[in-house]
């Protein structure tokens, strides 16, 4: 088949096969080799940022002439309120609105805001979902997805969105009404519908499955090609794993991501909900920014180690966890305390899970 989802990424100008290449040299290396790998792409982003980008280098100008590694703890720490200005007031040299991959936060934890990725970044980005997203023998280019996302309601925005689902092959289910008589035309879908696997956000599955387990639905048995569940951009509790997998009949996988950076963490076939040291260095941190050791509750605070055209450097995310360390590469996300939405109940009776507030504003 065609490989139309790696063709628009190519025509957008994100670099795949380069981004691709970089990704696999990264899985291959050593523990040795991955712990130097780490902290010279540390140093690289943090030094790419202070000469070339005056946003950051306003936040931390006593590193403006001279940085190392143990200056690391002292740099700033960044929320979401440090990005409440322009845009193009954060981006580094040589980058603008034009020649960057631009989108916003859905302000589920506070403060929205629009950001910018360099495109080598975002093409490494979907390297790391390619390959994640493999463990699971789902290839972007071939499965089909049933999508619970949202969708802007201007015309022109959720037409452009529409090709690039087509594009995706993805079927974007409307989720503006999950009231029963919506979800009910929901099911009937997949008994048309081969899909391989569903993705989207954890609440609106959570109801489909509260819906299927009302009417004695497994829906496995109404779409046999169903390989998986990814649920994302919100807590998925234990309770609700199990709700999951019972009446959708699959595997469900957690992960957690975030728009701005990447997926932070993802549930291998082992149950492991493991960090993406490849394009991230996540921390811990106590309330007054110190560094907690694996295994102690803090402050989630994440570096992007690809994004030239905008800083996320020690970015406090807003989210609660610990951390554990198995080796170099594989650090373990233990507990996470996190997003989570609930639905409104609108004048109508439908019902509209909380994440179409942010697809109405965006």
């Amino acid at each position: 088949m065609f490989n139309l989802f790696d063709l628009s990424l190519k025509i957008n100008g994100f670099p795949m096969e380069e981004a691709t290449t970089e990704f696999k040299k990264i899985l291959a290396l050593s523990e040795e080799d991955f712990e130097k790998y780490q902290l010279k792409k540390r140093m690289e982003i943090v030094d790419f940022h202070l000469q070339f980008n005056p946003f950051y280098q306003r936040l931390a100008p006593e590193f403006n002439k001279a940085f190392t590694l143990q200056d690391w703890n002292d740099l700033p720490i960044l929320t979401k309120t440090n990005y409440q200005k322009p845009l193009e007031e954060r981006l580094s040299n040589g980058y603008t609105i034009k020649n960057v991959y631009v989108n916003r936060t859905s302000g589920s934890s506070g403060d929205p805001f629009i950001f910018a990725k360099d495109k080598f970044c975002h093409a490494m980005v979907w390297s790391s979902i390619k390959y994640r997203f493999g463990m699971y023998g789902i290839d972007l280019n071939t499965s089909y997805q049933a999508r619970f996302y949202g969708y802007p309601l201007d015309f022109f925005n959720r037409y452009k969105l529409k090709f690039k689902d087509f594009l995706s092959r993805r079927y974007r289910f409307p989720l503006f009404d999950l009231s029963d008589a919506s979800l009910e035309k929901f099911v009937t879908l997949f008994k048309t519908k081969k899909f391989d696997y569903i993705n989207g956000y954890t609440s609106c599955i959570v109801m489909l499955c509260n819906f299927l387990k009302k009417e004695n639905i497994v829906l496995k048995n109404v779409c046999p090609t169903l390989k998986v569940c990814i649920v994302t951009s919100e807590m998925l509790f234990d309770a609700d794993k199990i709700l999951l997998e019972t009446w959708l009949g699959i595997p469900v996988v957690n992960e957690y991501g975030a728009a701005e950076m990447d997926i932070i963490a993802f549930q291998n076939t082992d149950n492991e909900w493991v960090i993406n040291t490849e394009n991230l260095f996540v921390e811990i941190l106590d309330d007054d920014n110190k560094p907690l050791p694996y295994g102690e509750e803090g402050n989630i605070v994440i570096t992007s180690l690809y994004n030239k055209a905008h800083p996320f450097i020690r970015y406090k995310i807003g989210d609660i966890g610990i951390l554990e360390k198995v080796t170099e590469k594989k650090i373990i996300l233990k507990k996470l305390i996190g997003r989570t939405n609930d639905y409104a109940q609108l004048p109508s009776g439908k019902k509209a899970p909380g994440m179409t507030f942010y697809s109405l504003t965006k």
